[in-house]
């Protein structure tokens, strides 16, 4: 498999030498903002103030203005999000919406979901933004009802779109390359190419190096002292390769393929405790998957899609310490998965339409564990949805149904098969013809099957668990003005949300062990306020102001036992009061950039007591970009400092997180 990787490593890095010589590219418009859509307006990228589910959006243009390098910082900004980041660009990041936890959070990558069975979270850290058309996160269901089942299946859903192939006219292929400098040892070179091959092919590849010593300095206060210390063991070298096939078919058929390889070397910095904070603990990750999307238009109103996808990850974890018997632990897991979906849909009249999407999915793990189970999962997902939509009223309604079935090796024991209908109901309402405020209500009931290791793992894995419930429910109204003065289009948005999950997993002491069991259950309220402002002066084009800012009030309560002391408390590592505000200023000759992430106290033990206590923090990043032609080359140049107040915070409680840093960046564009 190994020689598999590599050979297809290579392949894509050949598809890209031809283009890194001749730096082509064309005009770089990257300093502007693409608008999302107001009630009047047609033929663009559809409004998310008109989804019945909230949405949020961030387009390339200003992912790029705001000085967002990775996955991670783009997510921070969205309303009713927790991102655990656990410090440093290796460090792990996963994403949990209003307060449901990483698990039930799905991350798709150009439709399909990234999974990995064995944890049931995603890692978004491992994932750049540099060829990265749009970045979305909806709570419960998209108005886009045609998609693979699997999407069907969470709570949430953080979509990445990759950027397709752009030509100029007259031109056949596009080179973008760049070099990013910055604080911590970390160096960054990336190249992509596009190439049109024909009519009705295009091709693209994309790769890039991320290295660093992660050796940020912090403080670090123990009772009245305080001392400035230096993070060890939080080294990453990382690489990315991607390439992507566009075909139009006859017929009105169009087909994608990607193929992608990340590889990692990382150290695992420790948790700072006291004085001690030396780690010696390091991961190796290995992911590579291939994936397609055919999809065919049969007639005026039936079009078939289907989708297959082979995932291969493996990753190697070593711990050297004197109280193992070898002087040291190695963990090897590896994991397979096969996948195929495949779906059609139906448009009935100019205003209703219905799918009926199937998923099949084979997921197998191996460790080098003593008898270990070798589990493997056999999952099938099948939903039917409607959709009925038009200037006043957008109405969905779907049903997913859920069967898995697990088995395992060694003779060992098999939990029971699973199977579930999932229901999920949406509205949208514009009240007044003239007016485009929007009024919106959702429910879903889902839920969460145990991962590999909640069932199979070492002594702790329980193989009697039952999925995790959760229902949620959704009421609120968007509002959107749009102008052709200063007030170019102005947003609102507001959602009181109640979730509440049962059967929740969680480790619980049994006599001298630790066990997984169904012992949770957790209750949130919330509120999501969001608004945006662009401005634009109509007899000065070259000066422009746009903004956004973002309140989240969680409120998440265990209300498992209430003989507990954590009863109707907060649960860990979910701050009550959470925004940010972000801001680009367009001038003649550069761009500004100013992102504000604020997060309220939070507590990492489930009781609410001081002891457990982490600190509110408030983090401020600047950006500055300045675009212009050379011959036939467009630079871009771009500077950021982040954290530039040097907050000393924890997101994970003993993972100090960086101070402040530069970042410096040449982009060039033919």
């Amino acid at each position: 498999m190994h020689i598999i990787l590599n050979h297809t490593r290579a392949l894509m890095l050949a598809l890209l030498v031809p283009g890194a010589f001749t730096l082509n590219a064309q005009l770089d418009t990257a300093a502007l903002h693409s608008l999302p859509e107001v009630e009047v307006s047609a033929g663009l990228r559809p409004s998310t103030s008109r989804e019945s589910f909230p949405m949020q959006r961030l387009e390339q243009p200003r992912i790029e203005a705001l000085g967002m390098r990775s996955l991670s910082e783009v997510v921070r900004t969205f309303a009713g999000v927790t991102l655990n980041d656990y410090g440093g660009i290796g460090g792990l990041k996963t994403v949990s919406v209003r307060s449901l936890g990483a698990k039930h959070t799905a991350v798709a990558y150009d439709g399909l979901s990234v999974v990995d069975a064995q944890s049931g979270q995603a890692d978004v850290g491992r994932f750049s933004v540099d060829n990265v058309e749009s970045v979305s996160l909806s709570v419960g269901l998209s108005d886009d009802i045609f998609r693979t089942a699997r999407m069907y299946a969470s709570a949430g859903a953080l979509q990445i779109t990759t950027a397709a192939p752009k030509f100029a006219a007259g031109k056949k292929s596009r080179t973008v390359a760049g070099l990013r400098y910055g604080s911590f040892g970390l160096i960054n070179p990336y190249a992509r190419y596009e190439l049109k091959a024909g009519e009705a092919l295009a091709l693209s590849a994309h790769a890039e190096w991320t290295g660093a010593d992660g050796a940020y300095p912090f403080r670090l206060t123990n009772g009245s002292v305080t001392t400035r210390q230096r993070r060890n063991n939080s080294d990453i070298s990382s690489m990315r390769v991607e390439a992507n096939a566009y075909g139009s078919l006859p017929g009105g058929g169009r087909l994608r393929a990607k193929l992608y390889s990340y590889h990692s070397e990382r150290g695992l910095p420790g948790s700072v405790i006291l004085y001690n904070d030396r780690s010696a603990d390091r991961l190796s990750d290995d992911n590579s998957f291939a994936q397609a999307m055919y999809e065919r238009p049969i007639s005026r109103r039936l079009t078939l899609r289907a989708y297959a996808r082979y995932n291969y990850s493996y990753s190697y974890y070593i711990s050297p310490n004197d109280n193992y018997a070898e002087g040291k632990q190695e963990d090897k897991n590896l994991q397979q998965e096969y996948y195929a979906s495949v779906g059609a849909s139906f448009a009935a009249s100019q205003y209703l339409s219905a799918v009926i999407v199937t998923d099949a999915a084979h997921s197998s793990l191996r460790n080098n564990y003593r008898n270990p189970p070798q589990p493997r999962r056999l999952t099938s997902l099948t939903v039917a949805a409607a959709r009925f939509m038009n200037p006043r009223l957008t109405a969905t309604a779907s049903l997913l149904a859920t069967y898995m079935s697990d088995d395992v090796s060694n003779g060992g024991a098999r939990p029971a098969d699973r199977k579930r209908l999932s229901p999920a109901l949406s509205l949208s309402v514009r009240p007044f013809a003239v007016d485009a405020l929007r009024l919106r209500a959702s429910l879903q009931d889902i839920f969460r099957a145990p991962t590999f290791a909640d069932l199979y793992y070492l002594r702790m894995g329980n193989i009697n668990l039952k999925p995790e419930r959760a229902r949620q429910y959704n009421l609120g109204l968007t509002r959107t003005w749009g102008g052709r003065g200063t007030v170019r289009l102005m947003t609102a948005s507001a959602d009181v949300y109640y979730n509440k999950v049962e059967d929740k997993i969680i480790a619980y002491p049994s006599l001298y062990i630790w066990k997984m069991v169904n012992m949770g259950e957790v209750e949130m309220r919330g509120l999501d306020l969001s608004l945006g402002l662009n401005l634009a002066w109509p007899h000065r084009e070259a000066y422009s102001l746009d903004m956004t800012a973002s309140y989240s009030l969680q409120k998440a309560i265990d209300i498992t036992n209430p003989s507990a002391k954590n009863y109707r408390q907060q649960i860990p590592y979910t701050p009550v009061h959470a925004g940010t505000a972000s801001a680009v200023i367009g001038l003649p000759w550069i761009s500004l950039g100013y992102v504000m992430t604020a997060t309220g106290r939070r507590y990492s033990l489930p009781q609410n007591i001081p002891d457990n206590l982490i600190a509110a923090y408030a983090e401020h990043n600047l950006s500055v970009n300045r675009s212009f032609s050379l011959g036939a080359f467009v630079v871009k140049l771009q500077g950021e400092a982040l954290n530039i107040s040097a907050a000393n915070y924890d997101v994970i409680r003993y993972y100090p997180m960086p101070g402040r840093s530069f970042r410096l960046s040449i982009n060039l564009t033919y």
